[in-house]
């Protein structure tokens, strides 16, 4: 991916560490009271993915500290689950047993040490022993390609990142990865690790993406989609995408389940960075950059908590509500939880972190 969109060390996630679903429906008053967004928990560092277990417990992964976190829902209470990790961006949970990717190294640098390869997908138990690699997600673009992009230049370096896995949720068709650098959605199988190509979807041709110099690999025609989020909604599956963060060049997809066969396409959003699904179909993406000032830093004075909203599709009729900095995002028991100020570190804000609970009044 190449950006030269909004504060440029965000582009990490795209190019070097990138780096949700239904329950019965609830009534309506049910877990809205309260302020239009909730602060669950605060002081987490660089919060990306986020897995609801339970109307109790949240798991965060802290992408900056290397953690995954879990998080008590009724108070707020923080514990290490697993630790000494690269770039923990996305997790998923399914009975006793935890799944989280890492995201890759790239051109602008390797990702942080680790015992585990970069761009990995790793299982334990619940209570975060027993930590393993199931599936090395580099070696299958470095054997597959799905995207079909040049990968190295005639020195031998990538031209981008190659693997940068940075959400994933757990399906009755296998562990669903949005991998940003490979540019593509991959099944893995959770009990074997076997990984298979489930979706590609094609680059952004927007006229931001279609100008010179606009792409990273030769060949290219257009903006690398950068898929960032996965969710399920009954035999349907929703892929957000980044659109290598240019304006109006990222879309939602709705996939067959079962095929990966696009159904639907909603277009003309910037940097989406997850998303979710009600049990009515009510389609939920966070767009982390929104209202960033344009250029590599903020400039003097810019109050960085009016950046990043949330995007509501209610069947056809579209609200936002103000978040900030939001990525992960996740359905649950008739609530909407979301983590928040995802991005900070990128600015010089350590710990600053938050998973909060939005509420139906947020959105206008």
């Amino acid at each position: 991916m190449k950006s030269t969109y909004p504060w440029r060390g965000f582009a990490v996630i795209g190019a070097t560490a990138l780096t949700v679903l239904a329950a019965s429906p609830a009534p309506a008053s049910a877990g809205n009271s309260g302020p239009p967004v909730k602060t669950i928990t605060s002081g987490l560092d660089g919060p990306y993915g986020l897995d609801i277990q339970s109307s109790t417990r949240a798991v965060v992964t802290e992408a900056d500290a290397g953690e995954i976190t879990t998080v008590d829902l009724k108070t707020g209470a923080q514990r290490t689950l697993i630790s000494g990790l690269a770039n923990p961006s996305g997790v998923a949970t399914h009975a006793d047993k935890v799944y989280v990717v890492l995201g890759g190294g790239g051109p602008e640098g390797p990702p942080a040490p680790s015992a585990y390869p970069p761009a990995s997908l790793l299982v334990a138990n619940r209570d975060g022993t027993g930590v393993r690699v199931l599936a090395d997600l580099m070696a299958y673009e470095l054997e597959n390609n799905p995207d079909g992009q040049v990968q190295f230049d005639p020195s031998g370096q990538p031209y981008d990142a190659l693997s940068n896995p940075f959400s994933m949720t757990y399906t009755r068709w296998g562990l669903l990865v949005a991998d940003g650098g490979a540019n593509d959605v991959l099944r893995v199988d959770p009990r074997t690790g076997a990984i298979s190509t489930y979706f590609v979807p094609p680059t952004a041709k927007t006229p931001e993406c279609l100008a010179p110099g606009a792409q990273a690999n030769p060949g290219t025609v257009g903006c690398d989609s950068v898929p960032t989020g996965v969710a399920v909604h009954g035999k349907y599956v929703y892929v957000s995408t980044l659109g290598a963060e240019q304006p109006g060049a990222a879309a939602i997809w709705k996939l067959d389940g079962r095929t990966g066969k696009v159904l639907k396409v909603w277009y003309g959003f910037t940097s989406l960075t997850g998303i979710a699904v009600a049990p009515t179909g009510t389609v939920y993406v966070s767009e982390v950059l929104y209202g960033a000032p344009p250029g590599e830093e903020p400039p003097p004075g810019f109050d960085p908590s009016t950046v990043g909203r949330i995007t509501r599709i209610d069947h056809g009729q579209i609200t936002h509500a103000q978040v900030t900095m939001p990525t992960g995002l996740e359905y649950f028991g008739g609530r909407l939880y979301a983590s928040s100020w995802s991005i900070a570190g990128f600015i010089g804000l350590q710990h600053a972190g938050q998973l909060v609970q939005v509420n139906p009044s947020a959105f206008h």
